[in-house]
């Protein structure tokens, strides 16, 4: 059964806020944890305790310090905003049987719900990875949603008409280079200087530096960086992928149409996946009645803290006309 705890967890009475929350707490966010049948996760929140629920997920290389802008604009307007750190991301939990699937990551949003007391009106919020989380999740329990946003990665079945370009295999370089053992070592070398090069390369226009703190201190720790490097590991095993039991196990998850209400919004100077008009109209396709699929000028791809005032603007509108 799942529980949860908005309280700090066992023992930081006694050693006083850990490192990670300092600037959470300075900025006004609660902190607690979250109890599922799988795992233990840290998470921010702020907003009323008996508001809906407004989950946000994060994704790669990136921490809940990117919803920073978001989580108190949700709370204006009467949400409960809540942003867990992901599945291996320190300082939640490392899954003890090493499972990061697309599965796994769908069952983690919806085990949240659950523990976090959300109900049928809760809004599901996923970016990079967590966009694959989202998907997942609407499929397999829409009744736990009402709506939701998604960013920079589109549904998986638009994605494979887009991954397999020239352009395309470039920017995913680090799909492939992940699956080399010595990837670990080299991503970690120079202060996670590899993590660095990918924000920047992801969002050309942002100086990153704001964020590289809280990203890398998810990964700092061998362990938690060899969990999120896990999913990209589980998702493009060289010996698996493409081929029919992976393409079923997919399929499953993140090939269904979402049945929900969806904002979808994608930078169009983002570096690491590129969604052209083709692509925006694609995805309209597989998204619930009323959905809106916006192609942001100006942005890469963590626009929520390059822009934050224009996309929480986005967000609230959607979100009170859904």
């Amino acid at each position: 059964m799942s529980e949860t705890s908005i309280t700090p967890p066992d023992g930081d009475a006694a050693i006083g806020t850990p490192a990670w929350a300092r600037d959470f707490e300075a900025a006004g966010f609660r902190r607690g944890c979250a109890r599922t049948d799988e795992l233990t996760f840290q998470y921010v929140e702020t907003g009323p305790a008996s508001g809906p629920l407004a989950l946000c997920l994060h994704g790669f290389p990136d921490s809940p310090w990117a919803y920073r802008h978001l989580l108190p604009a949700l709370a204006r307007a009467g949400y409960r905003a809540v942003a867990p750190f992901m599945r291996g991301y320190a300082p939640s939990g490392i899954p003890a049987d090493g499972d990061f699937s697309t599965r796994a990551l769908a069952r983690d949003a919806n085990a949240l719900h659950q523990a976090l007391g959300g109900g049928s009106d809760a809004v599901l919020i996923g970016h990079d990875w967590a966009a694959f989380a989202t998907y997942g999740a609407l499929a397999s329990e829409p009744e736990r949603w009402r709506c939701a946003v998604i960013g920079s990665v589109p549904h998986f079945n638009v994605f494979a008409q887009i991954a397999f370009s020239y352009a395309q295999i470039k920017r995913s370089f680090y799909f492939w280079f992940f699956q080399m053992a010595a990837s670990t070592d080299l991503v970690a070398a120079h202060d996670l200087a590899f993590i660095e090069g990918l924000w920047r390369d992801w969002s050309p226009a942002y100086d990153p530096t704001p964020e590289l703190g809280h990203a890398k201190d998810c990964l700092r720790d061998p362990a938690h960086l060899r969990a999120a490097m896990g999913y990209y590991r589980d998702l493009f095993d060289a010996a698996r992928f493409g081929g029919p039991e992976w393409a079923a196990e997919q399929a499953a998850v993140l090939g269904r149409p979402v049945p929900h209400r969806t904002l979808y919004l994608h930078g169009m100077r983002d570096g690491c996946i590129a969604l052209d008009e083709a692509g925006a109209t694609a995805m309209r396709g597989v998204l619930g009645p009323g959905s809106v699929v916006e192609r942001l000028e100006g942005v890469g791809h963590f626009f929520w803290v390059e822009d934050p005032v224009g996309i929480n603007a986005r967000v609230l509108r959607f979100l009170a006309e859904a």
